[in-house]
């Protein structure tokens, strides 16, 4: 495995021996060196490059060699590598980004034409320059991640008029279907969603009887997962099937996630006359058929044909038991192929944990969650991180540090960074409330190269992840 950049190496000459040594690194250095590697040689390309454009022999002579020193800084132990990245290996990127950073700086030299005002392009530079991390950090947050409150109060009144419309149209057609009282949950109610207020989710608690039916944890089923539990059908003897109205959805003697939602698609997602709650809302309302789960899409505007420049909110339905703290949701997505199988979600008590550690000491942790979702929302190479991982990544570090203070926001970013490229040199980043659950286990070696890549840039010159 090695961290790839973006831009194509070249064919002839000092390229073809790069890249020899870039296939065959991984096997030599391991993945952090190979990173390093690639980074460093990357930086010695665009010297050679412009070294070959420049008049004076002597200029070239000299950034020829200093590029070969730090370029056997980088190759010369392997143990160097592994001891950090702080060090003699990253300096050719931390050169080359502060170089750009001084270009940005420096005030190009115009033509006549060009010597018209421009203050907006000023402005920008100047702030580039001037600005330190933690100002970046606070000008993001507000201008980036933060949801304007008119946005978030219009997404939350269609789902809640969504929730509505489902509710009373079962309650209608299954008066005897065992439910509890619908209501939205997720990111757009707990203020952890960023950048669009795009998504929401419409909780369906099935009512069991205590006395018919079990939650066995994920450990002491066959599956041995901590996150797939299992619902077992109790006393079949005394109380045969038919007795709760659920047995309808047994498979094996336990009750059929799977089941449940391929139920609730015929019953509400094929049922219900979407184009006349649209009319009703003023707005477009249709499922959308052919994924795993049970998902609507409403659109401002009931013409199907517009495709305006308003963004649609994405509503997910989640059937779910309850029992105390335990929250077991219905998506086939996460637990297929086993169709018993119910999620255990985490965050709940995610959630919840984060809100009592900031209150606990005035924190901002809660607004770390949040700048860290935007940026990899935001960066393509990054987007593969969820809000699971980065949720259990601050838990993890408060574990250790103390100090979560608006002033300290640009340390504990640059320590984020620097603790994600840890996680995936590892390939594990273990759930806080569940150690057995690797929450990186999803990703790809090709997204992992992806993101390893962008982080290492980003340990010198954190402000690119704010762009």
């Amino acid at each position: 495995m090695y961290f790839k950049a973006s831009r194509r190496r070249g064919e002839y000459g000092v390229s073809m021996v790069i890249d020899f040594l870039l296939s065959n690194a991984r096997l030599v250095l391991g993945v952090g060196g190979a990173a390093i590697l690639g980074i460093a040689t990357l930086a010695l390309k665009r010297l050679i490059e412009h070294a070959g454009r420049a008049a004076d022999d002597k200029k070239v002579e000299q950034k020829m060699a200093e590029s070969w020193e730090e370029l056997n800084l980088v190759s010369a132990s392997p143990t160097l590598i592994k001891k950090g990245i702080e060090g003699a290996a990253i300096e050719p990127v931390a050169k080359a980004a502060r170089q750009k950073k001084g270009d940005l700086c420096q005030q190009p030299q115009m033509t006549s034409l060009e010597l018209q005002p421009q203050p907006e392009s000023k402005s920008t530079r100047l702030q580039l320059c001037v600005l330190s991390l933690q100002e970046r950090l606070q000008q993001y947050y507000h201008t980036r991640v933060v949801l304007p409150p008119q946005e978030v109060r219009q997404a939350q009144a269609l789902a809640l008029d969504i929730c509505t419309e489902i509710q009373g149209f079962l309650r209608s057609r299954h008066p005897d279907m065992p439910l509890g009282e619908m209501s939205l949950g997720g990111s757009l109610l707990d203020d952890l969603q960023v950048v669009g207020a795009d998504h929401a989710c419409l909780l369906v608690p099935l009512q069991l009887e205590a006395s018919l039916w079990h939650l066995v944890p994920g450990e002491e089923t066959l599956l041995t997962h901590p996150l797939h539990w299992m619902v077992r059908r109790l006393n079949l003897e005394y109380f045969p099937r038919g007795q709760s109205y659920w047995d309808r959805y047994l498979v094996g003697g336990y009750l059929s996630s799977d089941a449940v939602v391929n139920m609730f698609n015929k019953v509400v997602m094929e049922t219900v006359n979407w184009p006349s709650i649209s009319g009703t809302m003023e707005c477009l309302v249709r499922p959308l058929p052919g994924g795993p789960g049970l998902r609507l899409e409403i659109r401002p505007g009931n013409d199907p044909r517009a495709q305006g420049s308003d963004q649609p909110l994405f509503i997910s339905m989640l059937p779910l038991l309850r029992e105390e703290d335990v929250v077991l949701t219905a998506q086939p997505e996460l637990t297929s192929p086993w169709v018993n199988a119910w999620h255990l979600s985490l965050y709940p008590w995610e959630t919840r944990r984060l809100a009592q550690l900031d209150a606990a000491d005035d924190g901002c942790r809660r607004r770390m969650v949040k700048i860290l979702k935007a940026v990899c929302r935001l960066n393509p190479a990054l987007r593969p991180l969820r809000a699971a991982p980065l949720a259990n990544l601050i838990l993890h570090l408060s574990d250790s540090e103390s100090d979560w203070t608006e002033a300290s926001l640009g340390a504990r970013f640059q320590q984020c960074i620097t603790e994600l490229i840890g996680y995936l040199e590892q390939g594990a980043l273990h759930s806080y409330f569940k150690p057995a659950v690797n929450l990186l286990s999803s990703l790809s070696e090709d997204q992992v190269d992806q993101m390893g890549f962008m982080l290492y840039c980003a340990v010198s010159e954190p402000e690119i992840l704010l762009i």
